[in-house]
Protein backbone atom coordinates (compact mmCIF):
# COMPACT_ATOMS: atom_id res chain seq x y z
CA UNK A 1 0.00 0.00 0.00
CA UNK A 2 1.48 3.41 -0.94
CA UNK A 3 2.35 5.72 1.89
CA UNK A 4 -0.30 8.34 2.65
CA UNK A 5 2.50 10.91 2.85
CA UNK A 6 3.91 10.19 -0.60
CA UNK A 7 2.97 12.44 -3.50
CA UNK A 8 0.70 10.30 -5.73
CA UNK A 9 2.47 11.74 -8.80
CA UNK A 10 6.00 11.23 -7.46
CA UNK A 11 6.70 8.90 -10.40
CA UNK A 12 5.90 11.72 -12.82
CA UNK A 13 8.35 13.98 -11.03
CA UNK A 14 11.02 11.31 -11.25
CA UNK A 15 10.35 11.13 -14.95
CA UNK A 16 10.61 14.93 -15.16
CA UNK A 17 14.04 14.80 -13.49
CA UNK A 18 15.24 12.07 -15.85
CA UNK A 19 13.93 14.04 -18.85
CA UNK A 20 15.73 17.16 -17.67
CA UNK A 21 19.05 15.27 -17.52
CA UNK A 22 18.63 13.59 -20.91
CA UNK A 23 17.55 16.79 -22.67
CA UNK A 24 20.46 18.72 -21.12
CA UNK A 25 22.90 16.20 -22.54
CA UNK A 26 21.17 16.47 -25.92
CA UNK A 27 21.45 20.28 -25.83
CA UNK A 28 25.14 19.98 -24.94
CA UNK A 29 25.69 17.64 -27.87
CA UNK A 30 23.87 20.04 -30.21
CA UNK A 31 26.13 22.93 -29.17
CA UNK A 32 29.23 20.78 -29.61
CA UNK A 33 28.18 19.84 -33.16
CA UNK A 34 27.25 23.36 -34.30
CA UNK A 35 29.73 25.42 -32.25
CA UNK A 36 31.99 26.29 -35.20
CA UNK A 37 29.11 27.79 -37.15
CA UNK A 38 27.68 29.93 -34.37
CA UNK A 39 27.95 33.69 -34.60
CA UNK A 40 28.76 33.91 -30.88
CA UNK A 41 30.03 30.54 -29.64
CA UNK A 42 30.86 31.96 -26.21
CA UNK A 43 27.22 32.93 -25.72
CA UNK A 44 26.15 29.40 -26.64
CA UNK A 45 28.51 27.96 -24.01
CA UNK A 46 27.24 30.49 -21.47
CA UNK A 47 23.67 29.40 -22.21
CA UNK A 48 24.65 25.75 -21.72
CA UNK A 49 26.30 26.62 -18.41
CA UNK A 50 23.15 28.39 -17.21
CA UNK A 51 21.05 25.45 -18.41
CA UNK A 52 23.26 23.08 -16.43
CA UNK A 53 23.05 25.21 -13.28
CA UNK A 54 19.29 25.63 -13.61
CA UNK A 55 18.89 21.91 -14.28
CA UNK A 56 20.76 21.15 -11.06
CA UNK A 57 18.43 23.48 -9.16
CA UNK A 58 15.21 22.08 -10.65
CA UNK A 59 16.40 18.49 -10.29
CA UNK A 60 16.95 19.10 -6.58
CA UNK A 61 13.60 20.89 -6.25
CA UNK A 62 11.56 18.36 -8.22
CA UNK A 63 13.15 15.46 -6.35
CA UNK A 64 11.59 16.64 -3.08
CA UNK A 65 7.92 17.18 -2.40
CA UNK A 66 8.69 20.44 -0.60
CA UNK A 67 10.32 21.79 -3.76
CA UNK A 68 7.41 21.11 -6.11
CA UNK A 69 5.93 24.56 -5.86
CA UNK A 70 4.13 26.73 -8.44
CA UNK A 71 6.75 29.47 -8.26
CA UNK A 72 9.49 26.96 -9.14
CA UNK A 73 7.58 25.78 -12.23
CA UNK A 74 6.81 29.36 -13.29
CA UNK A 75 10.48 30.30 -12.81
CA UNK A 76 11.42 27.23 -14.86
CA UNK A 77 9.24 28.48 -17.71
CA UNK A 78 10.66 32.01 -17.51
CA UNK A 79 14.29 30.83 -17.45
CA UNK A 80 13.68 28.43 -20.34
CA UNK A 81 12.04 31.07 -22.51
CA UNK A 82 14.76 33.57 -21.58
CA UNK A 83 17.55 31.21 -22.61
CA UNK A 84 15.68 30.37 -25.80
CA UNK A 85 15.58 34.10 -26.60
CA UNK A 86 19.40 34.07 -26.83
CA UNK A 87 19.17 31.96 -29.99
CA UNK A 88 18.97 34.93 -32.45
CA UNK A 89 22.25 36.19 -30.95
CA UNK A 90 23.91 32.78 -31.18
CA UNK A 91 22.76 31.39 -34.53
CA UNK A 92 23.64 32.92 -37.88
CA UNK A 93 21.05 33.73 -40.53
CA UNK A 94 22.28 30.77 -42.53
CA UNK A 95 21.74 28.43 -39.59
CA UNK A 96 18.20 29.72 -39.20
CA UNK A 97 17.58 28.97 -42.89
CA UNK A 98 19.03 25.48 -42.43
CA UNK A 99 16.69 24.97 -39.46
CA UNK A 100 19.53 24.42 -36.97
CA UNK A 101 18.04 23.79 -33.49
CA UNK A 102 17.75 26.72 -31.10
CA UNK A 103 20.29 26.84 -28.32
CA UNK A 104 17.87 25.25 -25.81
CA UNK A 105 16.66 22.61 -28.32
CA UNK A 106 14.49 19.90 -26.63
CA UNK A 107 15.65 20.96 -23.14
CA UNK A 108 12.86 23.52 -23.41
CA UNK A 109 10.15 20.87 -22.96
CA UNK A 110 10.89 20.60 -19.23
CA UNK A 111 8.47 23.31 -18.00
CA UNK A 112 5.53 21.78 -19.88
CA UNK A 113 6.09 18.41 -18.22
CA UNK A 114 6.62 19.98 -14.77
CA UNK A 115 3.52 22.17 -15.10
CA UNK A 116 1.43 19.18 -16.11
CA UNK A 117 2.67 17.13 -13.16
CA UNK A 118 1.92 19.97 -10.76
CA UNK A 119 -1.23 21.60 -12.10
CA UNK A 120 -3.00 19.15 -14.40
CA UNK A 121 -4.10 19.31 -18.04
CA UNK A 122 -4.71 23.04 -18.37
CA UNK A 123 -1.44 24.07 -16.72
CA UNK A 124 0.56 21.55 -18.74
CA UNK A 125 -1.01 22.50 -22.07
CA UNK A 126 -0.67 26.23 -21.36
CA UNK A 127 3.00 25.86 -20.44
CA UNK A 128 3.69 23.78 -23.55
CA UNK A 129 1.94 26.34 -25.75
CA UNK A 130 3.95 29.17 -24.15
CA UNK A 131 7.22 27.40 -24.97
CA UNK A 132 5.99 26.79 -28.51
CA UNK A 133 5.01 30.44 -28.86
CA UNK A 134 8.49 31.57 -27.81
CA UNK A 135 9.91 29.15 -30.34
CA UNK A 136 7.91 30.98 -33.02
CA UNK A 137 9.07 34.38 -31.72
CA UNK A 138 12.70 33.32 -32.01
CA UNK A 139 12.40 31.67 -35.41
CA UNK A 140 10.01 34.25 -36.83
CA UNK A 141 8.70 31.84 -39.42
CA UNK A 142 5.74 29.47 -39.32
CA UNK A 143 6.52 26.11 -40.87
CA UNK A 144 5.72 22.45 -40.54
CA UNK A 145 8.52 21.93 -38.03
CA UNK A 146 7.33 24.80 -35.85
CA UNK A 147 3.70 23.66 -35.89
CA UNK A 148 4.84 20.14 -35.05
CA UNK A 149 6.86 21.39 -32.08
CA UNK A 150 3.96 23.47 -30.74
CA UNK A 151 1.54 20.56 -31.05
CA UNK A 152 3.97 18.16 -29.39
CA UNK A 153 4.76 20.53 -26.52
CA UNK A 154 1.11 21.36 -25.88
CA UNK A 155 0.06 17.73 -26.21
CA UNK A 156 2.84 16.49 -23.93
CA UNK A 157 1.87 18.98 -21.22
CA UNK A 158 -1.79 18.01 -21.56
CA UNK A 159 -1.12 14.26 -21.40
CA UNK A 160 1.19 14.57 -18.40
CA UNK A 161 -1.41 16.80 -16.72
CA UNK A 162 -4.13 14.24 -17.38
CA UNK A 163 -1.96 11.48 -15.91
CA UNK A 164 -1.28 13.70 -12.88
CA UNK A 165 -4.97 14.47 -12.28
CA UNK A 166 -5.93 10.82 -12.70
CA UNK A 167 -3.23 9.68 -10.29
CA UNK A 168 -4.37 12.16 -7.63
CA UNK A 169 -8.03 11.15 -7.96
CA UNK A 170 -7.09 7.48 -7.81
CA UNK A 171 -4.98 8.06 -4.72
CA UNK A 172 -7.83 9.83 -2.92
CA UNK A 173 -10.31 7.11 -3.87
CA UNK A 174 -7.92 4.40 -2.72
CA UNK A 175 -7.45 6.16 0.60
CA UNK A 176 -11.24 6.46 0.98
CA UNK A 177 -11.69 2.78 0.16
CA UNK A 178 -9.06 1.77 2.71
CA UNK A 179 -10.65 3.98 5.38
CA UNK A 180 -14.07 2.52 4.62
CA UNK A 181 -12.71 -1.01 4.78
CA UNK A 182 -11.03 -0.30 8.11
CA UNK A 183 -14.17 1.38 9.47
CA UNK A 184 -16.35 -1.53 8.37
CA UNK A 185 -14.01 -4.07 9.96
CA UNK A 186 -13.95 -2.08 13.21
CA UNK A 187 -17.72 -1.69 13.13
CA UNK A 188 -18.17 -5.44 12.72
CA UNK A 189 -15.77 -6.12 15.58
CA UNK A 190 -17.61 -3.66 17.85
CA UNK A 191 -20.96 -5.09 16.76
CA UNK A 192 -19.88 -8.58 17.83
CA UNK A 193 -18.57 -7.27 21.14
CA UNK A 194 -21.68 -5.17 21.80
CA UNK A 195 -24.00 -8.00 20.84
CA UNK A 196 -22.24 -10.41 23.17
CA UNK A 197 -22.19 -7.91 26.03
CA UNK A 198 -24.14 -4.68 26.21
CA UNK A 199 -27.13 -5.66 24.06
CA UNK A 200 -27.65 -8.91 25.92
CA UNK A 201 -27.53 -7.08 29.26
CA UNK A 202 -30.04 -4.46 28.06
CA UNK A 203 -32.34 -7.17 26.72
CA UNK A 204 -32.18 -9.01 30.05
CA UNK A 205 -32.85 -5.81 32.03
CA UNK A 206 -35.84 -5.07 29.79
CA UNK A 207 -37.26 -8.55 30.15
CA UNK A 208 -36.75 -8.72 33.91
CA UNK A 209 -38.09 -5.21 34.46
CA UNK A 210 -41.31 -5.99 32.60
CA UNK A 211 -41.73 -9.09 34.73
CA UNK A 212 -41.31 -7.12 37.99
CA UNK A 213 -43.52 -4.19 36.96
CA UNK A 214 -43.77 -0.90 38.82
CA UNK A 215 -40.70 1.31 38.72
CA UNK A 216 -38.72 -1.59 37.27
CA UNK A 217 -41.03 -1.47 34.24
CA UNK A 218 -40.02 2.14 33.64
CA UNK A 219 -36.36 1.11 33.74
CA UNK A 220 -37.21 -1.73 31.39
CA UNK A 221 -38.72 0.71 28.93
CA UNK A 222 -35.62 2.90 29.06
CA UNK A 223 -33.39 -0.14 28.60
CA UNK A 224 -35.46 -1.17 25.59
CA UNK A 225 -35.11 2.27 24.03
CA UNK A 226 -31.36 2.23 24.51
CA UNK A 227 -31.14 -1.27 23.08
CA UNK A 228 -32.95 -0.21 19.91
CA UNK A 229 -30.86 2.97 19.60
CA UNK A 230 -27.64 1.01 20.05
CA UNK A 231 -28.70 -1.60 17.50
CA UNK A 232 -29.45 1.21 15.01
CA UNK A 233 -26.07 2.79 15.64
CA UNK A 234 -24.24 -0.49 15.07
CA UNK A 235 -26.30 -1.38 12.01
CA UNK A 236 -25.94 2.04 10.35
CA UNK A 237 -23.80 2.03 7.22
CA UNK A 238 -20.39 3.68 7.58
CA UNK A 239 -20.39 7.31 6.48
CA UNK A 240 -18.75 7.68 3.08
CA UNK A 241 -17.94 10.57 0.77
CA UNK A 242 -16.31 10.92 -2.63
CA UNK A 243 -13.74 13.19 -4.18
CA UNK A 244 -16.52 15.16 -5.85
CA UNK A 245 -18.17 15.94 -2.50
CA UNK A 246 -20.95 13.32 -2.64
CA UNK A 247 -22.05 11.52 0.52
CA UNK A 248 -24.12 8.45 1.34
CA UNK A 249 -27.55 9.52 2.61
CA UNK A 250 -28.30 6.26 4.44
CA UNK A 251 -26.19 6.51 7.64
CA UNK A 252 -27.72 9.83 8.74
CA UNK A 253 -31.24 8.48 8.30
CA UNK A 254 -30.50 5.15 9.96
CA UNK A 255 -29.42 6.96 13.12
CA UNK A 256 -32.95 8.40 13.41
CA UNK A 257 -34.32 4.95 14.30
CA UNK A 258 -35.84 4.60 17.77
CA UNK A 259 -38.43 2.42 19.51
CA UNK A 260 -41.12 4.55 17.84
CA UNK A 261 -39.38 5.19 14.52
CA UNK A 262 -38.60 2.53 11.92
CA UNK A 263 -36.14 3.44 9.15
CA UNK A 264 -35.90 1.54 5.86
CA UNK A 265 -33.12 2.30 3.36
CA UNK A 266 -31.73 0.56 0.27
CA UNK A 267 -28.96 -1.99 0.71
CA UNK A 268 -26.71 -0.05 -1.66
CA UNK A 269 -25.30 3.45 -1.29
CA UNK A 270 -27.49 6.45 -2.05
CA UNK A 271 -24.92 9.05 -3.08
CA UNK A 272 -25.92 12.71 -3.21
CA UNK A 273 -24.04 16.00 -2.87
CA UNK A 274 -23.08 16.31 0.79
CA UNK A 275 -25.16 19.48 1.21
CA UNK A 276 -28.25 17.79 -0.26
CA UNK A 277 -27.84 14.75 1.99
CA UNK A 278 -27.51 17.01 5.04
CA UNK A 279 -30.67 18.94 4.15
CA UNK A 280 -32.72 15.77 3.56
CA UNK A 281 -31.67 14.40 6.94
CA UNK A 282 -32.73 17.72 8.49
CA UNK A 283 -36.12 17.43 6.74
CA UNK A 284 -36.64 13.93 8.13
CA UNK A 285 -35.57 15.05 11.60
CA UNK A 286 -38.00 18.00 11.54
CA UNK A 287 -40.87 15.78 10.36
CA UNK A 288 -40.17 13.33 13.20
CA UNK A 289 -39.99 16.24 15.64
CA UNK A 290 -43.51 17.23 14.55
CA UNK A 291 -44.65 13.67 15.21
CA UNK A 292 -43.34 13.91 18.79
CA UNK A 293 -45.01 17.28 19.32
CA UNK A 294 -48.39 16.77 17.68
CA UNK A 295 -49.14 13.08 17.02
CA UNK A 296 -49.43 11.95 20.62
CA UNK A 297 -47.22 9.80 22.87
CA UNK A 298 -48.29 6.52 21.32
CA UNK A 299 -47.74 7.50 17.70
CA UNK A 300 -45.30 5.55 15.60
CA UNK A 301 -43.42 6.75 12.52
CA UNK A 302 -41.79 5.22 9.49
CA UNK A 303 -38.97 6.68 7.38
CA UNK A 304 -38.55 5.21 3.89
CA UNK A 305 -35.76 6.05 1.46
CA UNK A 306 -36.00 5.02 -2.19
CA UNK A 307 -33.36 5.42 -4.89
CA UNK A 308 -35.07 5.55 -8.30
CA UNK A 309 -31.96 6.35 -10.31
CA UNK A 310 -32.64 9.87 -11.54
CA UNK A 311 -34.44 10.85 -8.34
CA UNK A 312 -34.40 10.08 -4.63
CA UNK A 313 -37.66 9.78 -2.68
CA UNK A 314 -37.78 10.29 1.09
CA UNK A 315 -41.05 9.55 2.90
CA UNK A 316 -41.86 10.16 6.55
CA UNK A 317 -45.21 8.71 7.71
CA UNK A 318 -46.89 8.47 11.11
CA UNK A 319 -50.09 6.91 12.45
CA UNK A 320 -51.13 9.95 14.46
CA UNK A 321 -54.43 11.84 14.26
CA UNK A 322 -53.39 13.75 11.11
CA UNK A 323 -53.32 17.46 10.45
CA UNK A 324 -56.72 19.22 10.31
CA UNK A 325 -57.46 21.09 7.11
CA UNK A 326 -56.18 24.66 7.21
CA UNK A 327 -54.01 24.05 10.29
CA UNK A 328 -50.72 24.66 8.48
CA UNK A 329 -51.95 27.83 6.80
CA UNK A 330 -53.23 29.27 10.08
CA UNK A 331 -49.96 28.38 11.86
CA UNK A 332 -47.98 30.16 9.16
CA UNK A 333 -50.28 33.18 9.37
CA UNK A 334 -49.70 33.30 13.13
CA UNK A 335 -45.95 33.40 12.58
CA UNK A 336 -45.20 29.78 13.49
CA UNK A 337 -42.90 28.96 10.56
CA UNK A 338 -41.64 25.50 11.57
CA UNK A 339 -43.08 23.56 8.65
CA UNK A 340 -42.78 26.41 6.15
CA UNK A 341 -39.10 27.06 6.85
CA UNK A 342 -37.74 23.73 8.07
CA UNK A 343 -39.46 21.46 5.59
CA UNK A 344 -40.88 23.43 2.65
CA UNK A 345 -38.01 25.91 2.63
CA UNK A 346 -35.35 23.19 2.60
CA UNK A 347 -37.06 21.24 -0.19
CA UNK A 348 -37.48 24.37 -2.31
CA UNK A 349 -33.79 25.20 -1.82
CA UNK A 350 -32.96 21.73 -3.14
CA UNK A 351 -35.29 22.31 -6.11
CA UNK A 352 -37.23 19.23 -5.13
CA UNK A 353 -40.93 18.55 -4.72
CA UNK A 354 -42.88 18.12 -1.50
CA UNK A 355 -46.21 16.34 -1.15
CA UNK A 356 -48.28 16.15 2.03
CA UNK A 357 -50.94 13.51 2.54
CA UNK A 358 -52.99 13.83 5.72
CA UNK A 359 -56.48 13.96 7.12
CA UNK A 360 -58.35 13.49 10.38
CA UNK A 361 -57.57 10.03 11.71
CA UNK A 362 -55.43 9.14 8.68
CA UNK A 363 -51.99 10.05 10.01
CA UNK A 364 -49.53 12.23 8.13
CA UNK A 365 -47.09 11.46 5.32
CA UNK A 366 -44.47 13.79 3.89
CA UNK A 367 -42.99 12.72 0.55
CA UNK A 368 -39.89 14.54 -0.72
CA UNK A 369 -38.50 14.03 -4.21
CA UNK A 370 -35.06 15.35 -5.10
CA UNK A 371 -33.77 14.99 -8.64
CA UNK A 372 -30.14 14.18 -9.41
Amino acid sequence: MPSALEDPVAHLWRGTVALRIVTLLFALGTVVIHRTGYERPWLAWLAVAVMAAWSAFTIRAYSRESGRRPWVVVADLVVTCGLMSLSPLVLTDEQFLLNVPLVTTIWACGPAVAAGALGGQVAGAASGFAVGFFTYLNRGLVGVDLVRDVVLLTGAGFVIGMASSTARRTSVRLAQALRTEAATAERERLARSIHDGVLQVLARVRKRGLELGGEAAELAELAGEQEIALRSLVAAAPSESTLDGDADLRPGLQLLASPKVQVSTPATQVMLPAGTAHELIAVAREALSNVDKHAGPGARAWVLLEDLGDEVVLSVRDDGPGIPEGRLASAEAEGRMGVAQSIRGRVEALRGTLELQTGPGEGTEWEVRVYR
